[in-house]
């Protein structure tokens, strides 16, 4: 037997993958099962794709198989199917460039797929190759020899150095190469096909509900129920349609997102240098795509080689600041260079233009065009993959769904067993073989209740409408009931809690490694032509898009700050001198002196032109431009970025001594604080030479020049948003790119960390020259002592454990850990014991790169914290996709990058949210509960009806089903959510003990009170045996034609609907459905009260109402229609008396549930100390006795290499 084979190994989406060959017997013995089973085996085997292929194929090598079955690895273990086929190609690597493939290549046609090749000279197919693929989430595989298993051709963004992107793929592919790779690639299009409304039709009518339906509209129509099985199809059909149109909206909008760039005419360079014009859809791997100077849609992943862009990527983060994009760095051109390195779309976010962005403007020398080599092509795309996850969603793992199964399946069992008992029953009173089939199937379908699908989503649908008007737009609809759970929500900081802007506060700058004192104003004439004016100046990645100044906010506000103008290059320009014309930057002519008049001219001359620029990257926290003032022979480089990272770069001899205490005394007030560098560059660097220098060449030897102080004001709403969130136990975290201890001075202003509570900073440092991997813990000082060194921690400041009566009060025990994102990676690697205790009281992380973000997201969610995260969608797109609930806040209706988007910029839609989960997952559960006792109850009134040999009518059920049941249903869903946030979560699942209670319990009231109904009427002193001449209204009449009429069997009508026990079942039946709705209809604490949805109150009264006025005042065409018998008026007003007392006993039971069900509980299975299910809630009361933890002040906890035998760490506190 071979080894497991994996395809997509550790990665998100890896797959078990097995080989299949087709078996001719069992496709016979299949096909003689699908005719004897009248085709249930086929359906069976289109639900079941692993039965499918086993039932029809036969184990064998991958590498000769037909058909493949791959499995995925994740908790869900999802099945498909596909099927191998093969192309003739003259290699199989489609990116080897060794001289046969070439020579080859050269000598005619590339490729041929097998239909064609019969036409072929056999000589002439000797030199093609058969590879093997198959395509599955339209990604194709390829047979891949040196692994022995199914690959994904990879393009350039793997394992490509970035020399070799210069080197090797910088002159583009020959005609014959980009033929030979095409088949390989396919066409470069994220083809959204929007399904045929007949293929949609074919796969919602197979859904096995459906099938369900069908099967009891049949069996309906069998027994005569055409009246009702009319209905239930006219409810499959309005049902199946709204869902059809739904799915094709979906996938419409869909297509219509993604068509935007799909086919768009491009220039590309071939190797000899001509250049060729072709459809986008053409474009492979290699090519080199010119980029037109008035911008464009990119069709495809490419990575610039020379010129600039300036791009709009709204489209994938949600961000709607352009960004300027450089071309990528020769390493080979610049010996000094660190050396060179795997280019990565990821890392190399900065040089590369995604599928999907817009281009708006680019920047080239002359005679060299802005040029960009393709390394990723249709679904492969960074916009590709985000498509496929939408395509292709992976299953919502959400408790409630599970348990609706397992709650189906009970119901299955009560089913058989109503089942049974009805065959056994039947057979004992000589029931014809007919009849007994036809009635002991229709229990089943009596105890699953068609409506049911539809009324689980009623709610959620609702509650997207609910959304909707508050500026809330969600496009996984499934996830509101999941927010409903949500217990912590991660903050990004800037934009999100505090203001977008930055308003600058002033700067402090440094002359002879010393500070200066502070200066308000940057823009005073002494420091016009300073070099901390000129790095302000142009240390930037501003552009002028259609005359306006854009970029980001916070270049926009230092820029502004100094007055001066920037001026653009056009493209005339450009073309008249043979280099790239450099943006310029000038101070404007007021802010000269006056008094000067003589030297007045020489001034207005003053101007820096930016020659080459580094943009930002949060990964490096720092940006870079090359300049050169108008005139000087040298050029200078300045920097600016967060000041630990400019400090560490700079001559340690020009940073000032106080260095750190200075940025503590600014970033402990909350303030954005930026440091500013600068370095006089060498006369021999020539323009051409900038172009191409490695950015870490110019990053070093520089001189310190101070620090700009940015004000990062708070929203206004965000303190009271994160009090009421407290207030309802709900965690929050900050996650943040900014310096840490201006995230801990935002963390407490906003009362996030109140102000008695101890801040420990966790400080995680890597293995380095033999050492261990180690944190040191330090105690972040409060406010109030500023003082200049660290002061003495009292034994008193460390924090006291308080025990709490609740679990969920167990996070406000009073430390947080606050930590950077270096330090976080490190403990990620070294200490993986230690994550879940810190995670448990985080409250502050600073400086995290986007993927440790998600990192974080996940770490919290492994201690099962339900997450939610709210970030501007910028660089939080992994940990929004990633999080229970992410929430982006920007201006586009919906953004891709996650789940919600809220419309106004402001974290106060974070509760708002929450509340509707809580209320549509309320409304779940009152819905379950409702339909499940709706079918319990019918079940009830059949099966007691069965044993006299008796039915519902056809009309019966249709009122009970479609006045009632529908109505009472679509109206309970209406609630609105609460109006705050309560301590109190819903329960996850519909398993919980109280839920369980609340149902048995009304279930048992339900059937005592049908039980003695049905057995009272048979005490009554006119009742019996129903014929059509009885008339127990007129009792006198009764008793004289009795003796002629008893027991004469053949005047009864056929199904013996009409008799005293049917209608007093039907009536008391009538108003159980009635109770048990406003029983189950809950308000508070998370939905308003039902008297205020006047649609439900409406509904219930005038069912109330009618049903009443039917039973105690009987007409005749309604008692004809519904098939109901004249009972004796005092019989009537006993019915009301069991009703009434019915009402009450379900009133009293669900109210002490409500309050004593989970003690009851605990007694009834015996009493248990109750241990918390949550891991989260565990750990904490492991912590509570734990005297090492929270670690000590200034102590050192070590990581001892891991053991032979286990892989844990052995962790060592040193003092």
């Amino acid at each position: 037997k071979e080894e497991k084979k994996f395809v997509n190994k550790a990665e998100e989406d890896e797959m078990e993958i097995y080989g299949y060959d087709l078996c001719r017997w069992k496709l016979v013995l299949v096909t003689v099962g699908v005719i004897c089973s009248g085709g249930f085996l086929l359906l069976l085997l289109y639900w079941m794709p692993q039965w499918r292929v086993k039932a029809t194929c036969k184990r064998t090598a991958l590498k000769d198989c037909e058909v493949v079955l791959l499995r995925t690895t994740d908790e869900f273990k999802i099945w498909f199917c596909a099927k191998v086929r093969i192309m003739l190609s003259l290699g199989a690597n489609p990116l080897q460039n060794s001289n046969p493939i070439v020579h080859k290549v050269s000598n005619g046609r590339a490729v041929h797929f097998c239909e064609s090749a019969a036409e072929e000279n056999k000589n002439d197919l000797k030199k093609y190759l058969p590879i093997r693929y198959f395509t599955h989430h339209s990604v194709k595989y390829f047979w891949n020899d040196s692994v022995q298993s199914f690959d994904v051709v990879r393009g350039l963004d793997e394992s490509t150095f970035c020399s070799s992107i210069h080197n090797e793929h910088s002159t583009g592919l020959t005609k014959g190469m980009h033929d030979y790779r095409k088949p390989f690639y396919g066409v470069n299009e994220i083809a959204v096909k929007v399904p045929s409304i007949f293929k949609l039709l074919i796969k919602e009518v197979l859904n096995p509900f459906y099938i369900f339906q069908l099967f009891s509209v049949i069996l309906w129509i069998t027994d005569e129920y055409h009246y009702y099985a009319l209905a239930i199809v006219i409810m499959s059909v309005i049902s199946i349609v709204s869902s059809l149109y739904t799915i094709r909206k979906q996938y419409v909008m869909l297509h219509d997102m993604v068509a935007a760039h799909s086919i768009v005419r491009v220039s590309v360079c071939r190797g000899n240098q001509e250049i060729e014009e072709i459809l986008s859809t053409d474009l492979v791997p290699g090519d080199i795509m010119l980029i037109p100077s008035n911008g464009t849609i990119m069709p495809c992943d490419a990575v610039l080689l020379s010129g600039t862009c300036i791009v709009n990527e709204s489209m994938l983060t949600g961000e709607s600041v352009p960004v300027t994009k450089i071309n990528l760095p020769n390493p080979s051109e610049y010996p000094k260079a660190v050396g060179d390195e795997i280019y990565s779309p990821e890392v190399h976010k900065r040089h590369t233009l995604f599928c999907g962005t817009n281009v708006i403007q680019t920047r080239f020398y002359t005679g060299e065009l802005v040029k960009a080599l393709v390394v990723r092509t249709g679904f492969s795309t960074a916009k590709g993959q985000l498509v496929r996850s939408i395509l292709y969603p992976k299953p919502t793992d959400f408790k409630l769904y599970r348990d609706a199964y397992l709650f189906l399946l009970s119901l299955v069992v009560v089913a058989g067993i109503g089942f049974l008992y009805t065959v056994v029953n039947s057979i004992l009173n000589e029931v014809p073989a007919r009849t007994i089939i036809i009635e002991s199937l229709d229990i089943i379908t009596i105890t699953v209740p068609p409506a049911l699908p539809a009324a689980m989503t009623a709610g959620i649908v609702y509650a997207q409408r609910r959304l909707k008007k508050i500026g809330i737009f969600c496009i996984s609809p499934q996830r509101i009931n999941i927010c409903g759970q949500l217990n912590l929500v991660c903050f990004d900081k800037t934009g999100t809690l505090t203001e977008d802007g930055l308003d600058l506060w002033g700067i402090q700058r440094v002359e002879n490694a010393r500070f200066l004192l502070p200066e308000e104003r940057a823009c005073s004439e002494s420091l016009l032509k300073s070099e901390f004016v000129a790095c302000m100046a142009t240390c930037h990645s501003l552009t002028k898009i259609e005359g306006v100044l854009s970029g980001d906010p916070l270049d926009l506000k230092m820029f502004e700050a100094i007055g001066w103008i920037l001026e653009e290059a056009t493209e005339e320009e450009t073309a008249l001198h043979n280099r790239i014309m450099p943006t310029v930057v000038r101070p404007l002519k007021q802010l000269f002196p006056e008094s000067k008049q003589a030297t007045n001219q020489e001034m207005t001359s003053y101007e820096i032109g930016i020659v080459r620029q580094f943009p930002f990257s949060s990964v490096l926290q720092r940006m870079c431009v090359i300049a050169r003032v108008l005139g000087e022979k040298r050029m200078d480089a300045y920097m600016k970025g967060a000041p630990e990272v400019i400090a560490s770069l700079c001559k340690q001899e020009t940073v000032p001594v106080d260095f750190e205490r200075v940025l503590e005394e600014y970033t402990k007030q909350g303030f954005r604080v930026i440091a500013l560098a600068h370095r006089k560059l060498e006369s021999k660097l020539t323009w051409h030479k900038v172009q191409t220098i490695n950015r870490d060449a110019i990053e070093s030897n520089m001189d310190f020049m101070g620090l700009i102080i940015m004000q990062n004001k708070l929203k206004q709403e965000t303190p009271a948003v994160l009090e009421d969130l407290h207030k309802a136990n709900i965690r929050t975290v900050m996650v943040t790119g900014d310096n840490m201890l201006t995230a801990i001075s935002v963390a407490r202003d906003c009362g996030m960390i109140l102000p008695q509570d101890k801040v420990i900073i966790a400080e995680a440092l890597p293995p380095k020259d033999g050492q261990a991997a180690r944190i040191n813990w330090h105690y972040a000082d409060t406010l109030a002592k500023c003082t200049s060194s660290s002061p003495a921690i009292n034994s008193e400041d460390i924090p006291v454990k308080l025990v709490h009566e609740s679990l969920e009060d167990l996070q406000m025990t009073k430390y947080h850990f606050a930590m950077n994102g270096k330090s976080f990676a490190v403990i990620l690697e070294h200490f993986q014991d230690l994550v879940p205790k810190l995670v448990l009281h985080g409250t502050v992380f600073a400086r995290m790169a986007p993927d440790q973000k998600t990192q974080l997201v996940e770490a919290l969610q492994n201690v099962d914290y339900y997450v939610g995260m709210c970030g501007d969608g910028a660089n939080d797109c992994g940990a929004l996709k990633r999080a229970h609930g992410g929430i982006s806040l920007s201006e586009l209706e919906a953004s891709v990058a996650s789940p919600f988007t809220s419309r106004t910029p402001s974290i106060s839609c974070v509760p708002k949210l929450i509340r509707e989960g809580r209320a549509a997952l309320i409304t779940s559960f009152c819905v379950f509960k409702f339909m499940a006792l709706y079918s319990i109850i019918q079940y009830i009134s059949v099966t007691l009806l069965y044993s006299i040999l008796s039915n519902l009518g056809d009309f019966q059920f249709l009122f009970i089903d479609l006045a009632i049941i529908l109505v009472v249903v679509f109206t309970m869903s209406l609630n609105p959510a609460w109006k705050e946030l309560v301590a109190r979560r819903p329960p996850s699942g519909l398993i919980s003990g109280p839920l369980l209670c609340s149902v048995l319990s009304q279930i048992v009231i339900c059937l005592a009170f049908q039980i003695f109904g049905f057995f009272w009427v048979k005490q009554q002193s006119w009742y019996e045996p129903w014929t059509t001449e009885s008339d127990a209204c007129n009792i006198l009449d009764a008793t004289n034609t009795s003796s002629a009429h008893h027991g004469n069997e053949t005047l009864r009508d056929e199904h013996y609907i009409k008799n005293y026990e049917n209608t007093t079942l039907f009536f008391i039946s009538s108003f159980q459905y009635l109770i048990v709705a406003i029983v189950f209809s809950k308000g508070k604490p998370f939905r308003q009260p039902c008297y205020k949805n006047f649609l439900f109150v409406i509904s219930v009264i005038v069912l109330y109402v009618f049903i009443l006025f039917i039973m105690l005042h009987p007409v005749e065409s309604i008692d004809t229609f519904l098939e109901l018998v004249c009972v004796p008026y005092e019989w009537r007003l006993r019915i009301l008396i069991i009703v009434i007392l019915n009402a009450i006993a379900s009133v009293l039971t669900e109210e002490a549930v409500d309050r004593r069900g989970v003690c009851f509980l605990s007694s009834l299975f015996g009493c248990r100390e109750k241990t918390p299910k949550a891991k989260y809630m565990h750990l904490a009361q492991e912590l509570l006795v734990d005297p090492e933890w929270p670690p000590k002040p200034r102590t050192t906890t070590e990581a001892k290499v891991p053991s032979q035998e286990n892989g844990s760490y052995q962790i060592i506190t040193v003092t």
